[in-house]
């Protein structure tokens, strides 16, 4: 009668609540009519962008069309990102498991009490439905990123797409794959361009949809359900819940550790990015764009 579609009591007080009323009902009862009126307990769901760019939704649309163009042509697509660092150390992971008790682990999660940090930079094969992760110790770096796909390409990529000559990567619109980055863009000219001789694309998902690229909701959550509840007590354990993730539709996943040192802040310079054969695609070019094998003269 009030119009209030939500409440916060217990079944036990909306029972109490109707016993004051002279009403007698369990709070089983109770529970039960709640569900039979589409009633249910929920938690907050993320789905509100804080800022909703007004190209987006064409943006997506580009995308799609541009993985349809990839995987029609049997050239690998792929999705990339970095997860959030990772504390290893007997420190409480998010999650429940089944166990006879409860697993003890440090009441803080100070870093400086950690064995190490580490950043898993992921990179999910949209069409094979594989996934290989890299746990860096070092800072999420352009270099960082560029480096596990030029991993990925040498050790799986080769031979999954012996005869293609060109790349699609999905990318969020900030991190260590931003699309403003300039080391992100020279380190794809220099190391997948011309040393690998790649032509690589580069679609980039707007700000405020990060959850759309398919590595969070393929590959990342999966990660995080199968060590929930599981303190990372070392790197060994954290690479092994990462190789055995699998999921109904047949997720594999590879891992390992990569342990190079990558400076922070490196600063490309104007005369560098002039030197990029790089071609911006005429839609949203700030978010879309190819780079070419060879160099271009300044």
């Amino acid at each position: 009668m009030s119009g209030i579609k939500w409440t916060r009591r217990t079944t036990s007080n909306i029972s109490a609540q109707f016993a004051t009323l002279g009403i007698a009902v369990r709070k089983n009862t109770v529970g039960r009519l709640l569900k039979q009126m589409d009633f249910s307990l929920r938690v907050n769901r993320k789905q509100i962008a804080s800022t909703k760019d007004p190209d987006r939704n064409q943006q997506f649309l580009y995308i799609a069309g541009q993985k349809d163009r990839s995987a029609g042509q049997g050239l690998p697509v792929i999705s990339v990102d970095a997860k959030k660092k990772e504390l290893i150390g007997n420190f409480r992971n998010p999650g429940a498991n089944w166990v006879r008790d409860p697993i003890l682990v440090k009441d803080h999660d100070f870093r400086s009490e950690a064995k190490a940090l580490v950043t898993p930079y992921g990179v999910y094969d949209t069409q094979a439905n594989r996934g290989s992760v890299f746990l860096g110790t070092s800072d999420d770096t352009p270099a960082f990123a560029v480096d596990a796909i030029s991993q990925w390409w040498l050790q799986e990529g080769l031979k999954r797409y012996p005869n293609a000559n060109e790349l699609l990567i999905l990318a969020d619109g900030g991190g260590s794959n931003a699309s403003r980055s300039r080391a992100w863009k020279k380190a794809i000219q220099d190391h997948l361009c011309i040393r690998l001789g790649l032509t690589v694309t580069v679609t980039h998902y707007p700000p405020g949809t990060s959850k759309w690229n398919p590595i969070e909701h393929r590959l990342f959550s999966q990660i995080s359900r199968n060590w929930a509840g599981e303190p990372l007590t070392d790197i060994d354990k954290a690479l092994n819940f990462i190789r055995t993730t699998t999921t109904k539709p047949g997720l594999a996943v590879t891992a390992q550790l990569a342990a190079e040192i990558y400076e922070k802040g490196i600063k490309v310079t104007d005369k560098e990015m002039r030197l990029l054969n790089l071609a911006k695609h005429e839609t949203f070019g700030r978010w879309n764009y190819t780079l070419h094998p060879t160099q271009i003269g300044i």
